[in-house]
This record gives C-alpha cells, sequence and structure tokens, in this order.
C-alpha cells in the first residue's frame, strides 16, 4: 500500500509485530498482532499520512509473504499444502482490523497491556479443588460467557505448550521502527516544529544531570547508551516535559526568594 503511494519515494511505514499462540481457551491458536504506524517516511525525507488501509490488500498479502516464506523454508514438500491454502482461501488469509476509534495514547496503552500479558489472568481461575481447574473465559466469536474445567495436568499442558524457545522472539520490529538504519538519523525533521521545545527539554533534562553529578543518565556502565522510554514518579507514569517544568519554576522560585 505505501509503495504504490509513490514507488519513487519508496515510503516505509513503522510497524511492531508480535506472535501470540494462545486464544481464550488456551488453545494452540497462533496469530500475530501488529501495530503500524499511520503514514510512511520517504528515502528524501518526506512523510506522508496514511489513512486508509485495503484489508483485502493486507488478506492476499498476507497469504502471499507467508507461504512463500514457509516454501523457502520447508522446500518442495510444502508445494502441495501451499496450492491448496490458495484454493481454499481465495479471499486471503483472516485480517481483523477495528476501526481506530480513540486517541494514539489510549490505543497505545491497551495494545501495550495487551500484548505483554500472560496466557491467562489469575482473574480467570475460578477454583481449584487440588484435581481440577475451572477458569472462564469470554468466546472471541459471540463474546458469550463460557465456564470450563480442566483436569490439573491438562490445565497446565496447555499453558507450558505456549512457552517459547529459549532466546526466541516474540516481538519483532520493522521499518521506520527497525534498528540500524542510516536514514534514521534524519527522522527528527519530520518532528513538528511545536515539539521540536519537549524534545530540546529532553536534552537540557540530561546535561543537567551530567553537569550537576557528573555522571550521564542515559549512558550504561556497558558503554552503550541507552534510549529514554518512559518515566515514572511515585508509581505512576508522568510525562518527563511536565515533571522538568515543576522543577525548573521551583529552581527559579527559590532563586527569587533568594
Amino acid at each position: 500500500m505505501f509503495f504504490k503511494q509513490n514507488k519513487s519515494m519508496n515510503f516505509t511505514p513503522g510497524f511492531i509485530m508480535v506472535l501470540h499462540t494462545f486464544g481464550r481457551d488456551l488453545k494452540w491458536n497462533p496469530h500475530i498482532h501488529c501495530l503500524i504506524s499511520e503514514g510512511g517516511y520517504s528515502d528524501n525525507g518526506f512523510w506522508r499520512n496514511t489513512r486508509h488501509f485495503n484489508y483485502t490488500y493486507l488478506r492476499n498479502a498476507f497469504l502471499t509473504a507467508l507461504l512463500n516464506e514457509m516454501d523457502s523454508k520447508i522446500g518442495p514438500s510444502f508445494k502441495r499444502v501451499k496450492s491448496r491454502c490458495y484454493r481454499d482461501h481465495k479471499d486471503g488469509f483472516y485480517v481483523y482490523a477495528k476501526p481506530n476509534k480513540c486517541d494514539p495514547k489510549t490505543a497505545i496503552k491497551y495494545i501495550g497491556r495487551y500484548l505483554g500479558r500472560p496466557v491467562i489472568a489469575t482473574s480467570r481461575i475460578d477454583s481449584y479443588d487440588g484435581d481440577f481447574v475451572t477458569f472462564h473465559y469470554n468466546r472471541h466469536e459471540d463474546d458469550a460467557y463460557v465456564e470450563e474445567t480442566l483436569p490439573v495436568m491438562e490445565f497446565i499442558e496447555r499453558l507450558i505448550r505456549h512457552i517459547p524457545e529459549k532466546h526466541f522472539k516474540m516481538i519483532r520490529y520493522g521499518g521506520i521502527y527497525a534498528r540500524h538504519r542510516e536514514i534514521d538519523k534524519k527522522l527528527y525533521r519530520i518532528i513538528s516544529r511545536e515539539k521540536h521545545r519537549i524534545f530540546r527539554s529532553f536534552n537540557q533534562w540530561r546535561t543537567a544531570i551530567l553537569s550537576a553529578f557528573g555522571y550521564d543518565p542515559l549512558k550504561c556502565e556497558c558503554g552503550t547508551t541507552m534510549l529514554f522510554l518512559e518515566l515514572y514518579f511515585n508509581h505512576k507514569r508522568v510525562s518527563l516535559e511536565e515533571l522538568y517544568e515543576k522543577v525548573m519554576s521551583r529552581s527559579r522560585g527559590k532563586r527569587s526568594s533568594a
């Protein structure tokens, strides 16, 4: 979709993909959650917004990309299965996408909490008598409430099948979110001018700690420069810009009173 906008400028979106292997009933149900930017960044430094996503195209593109990748990994023995998939799924593989009816902060908070959740929350486990476990869930198809009781060993079996192999990455970053891209050095150009003051305050905060205490708060002992993501104060997430302004206003107040 982004490529079709302008082939010569090569608009690239950012996307985060998370693999989930479980459904609400804890059975094996591998699927991918994808968070994608509503726009793309071109090779020559322009950002273009995208408001419409062609889900028919997404379904067919997902089918083609996945089957081609599996074909390259499995080999000739996969040819027959690949042909059957194309025959049985003429409309492509299933892609479920809800319309975004909330602001970006709310969406990010919801998705972040959802993607980081365990296979089952303890609040969904209703009872355990030593032999059987009873849990509940809302069925995805019709949101009906379902209660299920399983022998302990079968319940454990449903859980441990979703434990990934060691070093297996469940989260992947692509496009402009991918690391180690030369073009990333120019991404700051697409930030709106009204937000430049916020990013400058980040540097002031870092420089102030360095000059006052003699160490760089973003410099790890291993020599790597860390990336600032979130700040928590009194167990609550706060805006760094807001906290910085409060501290600076107090500091200016003390200076004027002195």
